[in-house]
């Protein structure tokens, strides 16, 4: 039996619904291997700065610091209109919590199961094969320009002689390059070894030096292919042939574009886990936080029709980064394939001939599927 803490940050829109069914699956999973998870569910966002007055608190950090894990629903906009200065914005929560814990490899696996192939907008003999793995740099570039700490967005808009400018500054340093590009190759040794390292060096000083760190790193690594790329290449490649890929490594403004575009190979962006981690260690993995890839969807929030999918695949991912139990990861991951494979659907993955369900009764499938793989 193993113990673990783990910091729920339900958020805003869907958040909470989907986040509730990962949590479900997580239970699950402890009670059926005899582990034991202390939860501690906390606010987040628009939640957070509507009840204490802040995206983030700071007693909610510190609880988040004291986890092995933090399990994350979703970050919602402040209304159209809302100038700078207004206040809170909700987006700081996120900054924070990857800027100050470090998380700068933002992991976004891409497999296109066989039973979705009729919803996605690809022909089924080009996903056939597709299996792909994203590391996209989480904490600098374009969205942290050259502040310490970043207010939501981070540009500067200011007033000029021909009107107001806003100018955003788009910064890396070698050694923010090198950690999550070593971390591309370690990653892709356990996989295919081949890594397509993402830039746009033919316009960019930042993706000039990025390109020397991969060259650098790639030299001790033998044993890994590795390819450059431009962005608006990988665009095309991506729908054209997927299953070219492998480890895909890039900045963390094409990694947040290029992930959106990819989780369409799986036929709903709902689909889609990610982890983001750094270097600090637990007692059985790296400290994480875990998230589906979209965002809170205010126009479904509270109606039972998000997916929660990509919640609880980032809950396998949580497991199997944080916790260490590669057994249990496998069982969740298995237990969506098998959902979906009965023909169940939210009614964003909705097919001729499938069920379509909400997301209470398909985080309630798999969470009885789970219960039942190790009976």
């Amino acid at each position: 039996m193993s113990a673990a803490t783990i910091t729920v940050l339900p958020g805003d829109g869907v958040g909470p619904e989907v986040t509730d069914q990962a949590l479900a699956v997580l239970r699950a999973v402890e009670e059926t291997y005899g582990h034991r998870f202390t939860v501690h569910r906390r606010r987040v966002g628009l939640d957070a700065i509507a009840a204490e007055g802040t995206a983030i608190s700071d007693s909610t950090f510190e609880v988040c610091g004291q986890s092995d894990a933090i399990l994350f629903g979703a970050i919602g906009s402040l209304p159209p209109g809302t100038g700078r200065g207004a206040g809170p914005r909700p987006e700081e929560a996120l900054f924070r919590l990857r800027k100050e814990f470090g998380f700068f490899a933002n992991l976004r696996p891409v497999r296109p199961l066989e039973a979705l192939y009729g919803a996605s907008s690809l022909k089924p003999e080009h996903l056939k094969g597709a299996d792909l793995l994203f590391v996209r740099e989480l904490s600098a570039g374009l969205y942290y320009g050259r502040l310490e700490s970043v207010p939501g967005k981070p540009s500067e808009i200011r007033r000029a002689p021909h009107g107001t400018e806003a100018v955003d500054t788009l910064l890396y340093t070698e050694e923010e390059i090198e950690r999550v590009v070593r971390a591309a190759f370690e990653i892709a040794l356990r996989r295919e070894r081949k890594v397509t390292s993402v830039d746009k060096a033919n316009v960019l000083s930042s993706s000039v030096l990025w390109r020397e760190v991969v060259e650098r790193v790639a030299a001790e690594h033998p044993t890994v292919a590795y390819e450059h790329m431009l962005v608006d290449a990988c665009a095309m490649r991506l729908i054209r042939t997927p299953s070219e890929f492998d480890v895909v490594v890039t900045e963390n403004l094409f990694g947040d574009i290029l992930t959106d575009e990819a989780s369409m190979l799986t036929g709903s962006i709902g689909m889609l886990p990610s982890a983001s981690l750094g270097t600090r260690r637990t007692a059985a993995g790296t400290f994480g936080l875990y998230e589906p890839i979209h965002g809170s969807a205010p126009d479904i929030a509270g109606r039972d029709r998000a997916n929660p999918v990509g919640a609880i695949l980032s809950g396998a991912m949580l497991l199997r980064h944080s916790l260490g139990l590669a057994r249990e990861a496998a069982a969740v991951e298995e237990a969506v394939e098998a959902v979906i494979g009965e023909g169940l659907r939210t009614p964003d993955l909705v097919e001729p001939g499938s069920t379509v369900v909400g997301t209470r009764e398909m985080g309630r499938r798999i969470t009885d599927r789970v219960r039942s793989a190790s009976a």
